[in-house]
């Protein structure tokens, strides 16, 4: 009962820290940069999980050839190209239609395990994959012809494909996770692996894009960048703990109200400049947030 308890106290931080990462990235892309954010990002994130993995597993840390491979393309594809893209729809959209659209990752995950692990589609999945479909498309009409907003309506679709994108990549990334996990590897050191190589690949990146490191840490925005990266890590944390401890049917549901407490929070804490909220909105991301619990939960 103890255990269940913290399981479900962890869930709750998780959602809420999740939520909180991309407020704090929606305030830092106001006149921030999204490259800088994430560079901070992922430094922050692999300064606080590589040295926790390398204490606590020392000296054994299950890693294989299989495993590493494993664990380096989930961080390519959800720490940076999945970063990226929901970065970069949260500028030009707000976290409040992102993460909801964001969430449609579930969906991309039970696709790929359908096809790859041969796992049966069972009628809750298809409810859920039905409402995860009809909110996103509402969000998506919602943004489109929201009379408030600036962009135009093309500059509107290449946003919801940025959304969009970052569903997939973070969709594709617990399949990968899978795989490493089922090699025997830690889930911290795993982690480890999937920082280090987003943080190594970006960095590369960057450094040859700006040819310095020093301009994220020395602008006005970092205290967001830092604020975000904080959030990420120990709601990545909080993540996997609230899965090892509670029932994944307690869990799983209260992890996907993050698009949820994202609404509330940015109607509290956010000018309406930069996140609009409305009610088809609001009903579009709980039917988002009740598909993807379906999903996850069936799988």
């Amino acid at each position: 009962m103890i255990v269940e308890l913290i399981g479900l106290t962890l869930a709750i931080l998780a959602a809420v820290l999740l939520a909180v990462q991309n407020v704090l990235i929606r305030v830092a892309t106001d006149g921030g940069d999204i490259s800088d954010a994430i560079i901070v990002m992922m430094g922050v994130n692999l300064g606080f999980v590589a040295p926790l993995a390398a204490v606590l597993h020392y000296p054994a840390y299950g890693l294989s050839w299989e495993a590493v491979v494993a664990f380096a393309a989930a961080g390519i594809a959800g720490l940076v190209l999945g970063r990226i893209c929901m970065f970069a729809g949260i500028e030009m959209i707000g976290a409040s239609r992102t993460t909801p659209l964001v969430s449609a990752s579930a969906l991309v995950s039970t696709v790929l395990a359908v096809w790859l692990f041969g796992e049966s589609v069972v009628t809750s999945h298809a409810v859920g994959i039905g409402l995860i479909v009809g909110g996103v498309a509402i969000i998506s009409w919602v943004t489109a012809v929201d009379e408030e907003s600036d962009p135009s309506i093309r500059n509107v679709g290449f946003a919801l494909l940025f959304a969009l994108g970052a569903a997939v990549f973070v969709g594709i990334e617990p399949i990968l996770i899978r795989i490493g996990l089922d090699s025997g590897t830690p889930i911290l050191v795993g982690l480890a692996v999937m920082m280090t190589t987003a943080f190594v690949s970006y960095a590369g990146y960057y450094r040859l894009s700006r040819n310095s490191f020093g301009s994220p840490f020395e602008t006005s925005h970092t205290r967001w960048y830092v604020g975000a990266g904080l959030a990420s890590t120990i709601g990545l944390l909080t993540y996997f703990g609230a899965l090892a401890s509670a029932p994944v049917v307690i869990a799983i549901p209260i992890i996907h109200t993050a698009p949820l407490i994202v609404l509330v929070l940015s109607i509290m804490f956010l000018p309406q400049r930069l996140e609009r909220i409305t009610w088809p909105l609001i009903a579009a991301a709980v039917i988002v947030v009740i598909g993807a619990a379906l999903v996850s939960l069936a799988g």
